[in-house]
């Protein structure tokens, strides 16, 4: 066979082959996120909330007057990280940020009724974006899922 050929059939024939790549857990997470955030993306629409700003406002709205160190303490993001996400959520009039009385140094953050608006109109996409991905697994799956996710989620230490 000449070295053209042989070269373009390695390039398409995989048939049979597992690259290690395949068996190694971290990987396959990394893929299915890449698949879970491009359809979130998607479902969201042009001028929708990512997921780090539906991640915030969402803990703002169960959270109201969080400080930002606590914040991005539960986002496990680095709280100079977090500066650009509330500006965004303040720009878009979906968050203010307030001084806590006590400790000026500290800003309070709580969802405006655009905020909450937003969040719940958000989060029925999200649900809905996650019922079509997931759709082909069980409830017994979905729940196997979650709970494996929590405990690689659990050791993170620095994050929870």
């Amino acid at each position: 066979m000449a070295p053209r050929a042989a070269a373009k059939q390695t390039e398409t024939d995989t048939t049979g082959v597992v690259p290690d790549l395949e068996t190694l857990i971290g990987y396959n997470m990394k893929r299915a996120y890449v698949a879970i955030q491009k359809d979130f993306r998607a479902a969201l629409g042009e001028g929708g909330l990512s997921p780090r700003t539906f991640s915030a406002l969402s803990l703002v709205v169960a959270h109201p007057n969080i400080s930002q160190s606590s914040l991005a303490r539960m986002l496990g993001i680095e709280r100079s990280g977090l500066v650009a996400i509330i500006d965004e959520l303040e720009r878009r009039n979906l968050l203010t940020r307030s001084v806590v009385p006590n400790d000026r140094r500290i800003q309070a953050l709580v969802a405006t009724p655009d905020g909450q608006l937003a969040y719940h109109d958000t989060l029925a996409t999200v649900q809905a974006h996650e019922d079509r991905l997931l759709a082909d697994l069980s409830a017994s799956d979905k729940d196997t899922l979650m709970k494996l996710l929590k405990k690689i989620r659990l050791t993170d230490r620095e994050s929870t």
